[in-house]
């Protein structure tokens, strides 16, 4: 960084990634690397870590395509019928069941689709509630596994979609599912984050504690979903971004939203005391405002519970989640 020359690099092991505003610059960088190390210089982005980059004047497109397929190839369900969606609406998957002979197969599939959901928010939900059972899978589990890969089957190709023209205004949606888990009633957190109308963050997360309450499992959500617009705005600001508005952050619990307006705190708030004072700092530093969204317009719905087609479909678009590639 100099003057208004920015230049970054993403380094992963061997693999480098440069990017800034300035191309002298970057040619520059690239040749003194070069002097020292011997790197091989491969052009534009297209392939990198088994992500797919696609870019045009419209924007950058990334999908992990070919990583899909194989998993799909490696499942034998290249032929199967494929699903529209990745984790039936009303399946409660728990520790009881036949256990698996050989669980390593289990572990291995969900261990990679773990790595997809990188460029696939789609499928979070369902694999995060898949990979709670990697100690002793069960016969269900793999059931609902391969499900997924049905789901894959269908729309290998799809990714994220990051256009030229965006407003770079952050905004949140986060929501919870409250006792959902039905062994250990724990509730879910799920959030997504928006640059402008792309999604750059997503999360599905088991809370470390149970919620008495509705609005206490929706207030753990909102905590750590403002959590992660913190941590953005600073990333933001090392890249020269800068972010003078407060972030919007879109809650559908009414109750949630009075707690965090509210000063006085009573005993039904003073166990999530912490996450109170947090979330009342970020708003009246002006760096986060809150919002109260409807639930049928709640984006982080598909990242808390299984939806069903016709639901998850609207959910899918609305995040953004699309395919340039002709059907296979």
């Amino acid at each position: 960084m100099k003057g208004k020359s920015f230049t970054a690099l993403l380094i992963y092991v061997d693999d480098i990634l440069i990017t800034g505003n300035d191309p002298i610059a970057i040619s520059s960088l690239k040749q003194f690397l070069h002097n020292r190390f011997r790197i091989k210089d491969l052009g534009d982005l297209k392939f990198f870590l088994g992500i797919e980059v696609s870019r045009s004047k419209k924007g950058i497109f990334i999908s992990q395509r070919k990583y899909t397929l194989e998993i799909v190839k490696d499942g034998g369900y290249l032929g199967a019928k494929p699903m529209d969606f990745p984790m039936e609406q009303n399946i409660k998957l728990s520790d009881e069941g036949e256990l698996l002979k050989d669980p390593s197969i289990y572990r291995r599939f969900v261990g990679r689709l773990i790595n997809l959901t990188i460029t696939r928010p789609d499928i979070t939900y369902a694999v995060h509630v898949l990979s709670r059972f990697m100690h002793a899978p069960c016969k269900s589990h793999l059931k609902a596994a391969m499900h997924v890969l049905r789901y894959l089957k269908n729309n290998p190709g799809q990714g994220l979609f990051f256009p030229s023209q965006n407003d770079l205004s952050l905004r949140a949606f986060c929501d919870s599912d409250w006792g959902g888990c039905p062994v250990s009633r724990k509730s879910t957190t799920g959030y997504c984050v928006f640059l402008g109308s792309s999604l750059i963050s997503w999360r599905t997360k088991r809370q470390k504690t149970i919620s008495l309450s509705s609005a206490e499992a929706e207030y753990r959500a909102l905590a750590g979903t403002c959590c992660e617009l913190t941590w953005l705005r600073s990333l933001l600001k090392d890249l020269r971004i800068l972010h003078p508005k407060p972030a919007l952050l879109y809650c559908d619990n009414k109750a949630a939203l009075h707690i965090a307006a509210n000063p006085v705190f009573h005993e039904k708030t003073r166990h999530i005391e912490m996450d109170c004072h947090f979330i009342r700092d970020k708003i009246q530093d002006g760096s986060v405002t809150t919002k109260y969204v409807p639930s049928a317009e709640q984006l982080a719905d598909v990242f808390t519970k299984p939806l069903g087609k016709e639901a998850f479909s609207i959910m899918k678009r609305k995040l953004g989640v699309l395919d340039i590639h002709s059907p296979t």
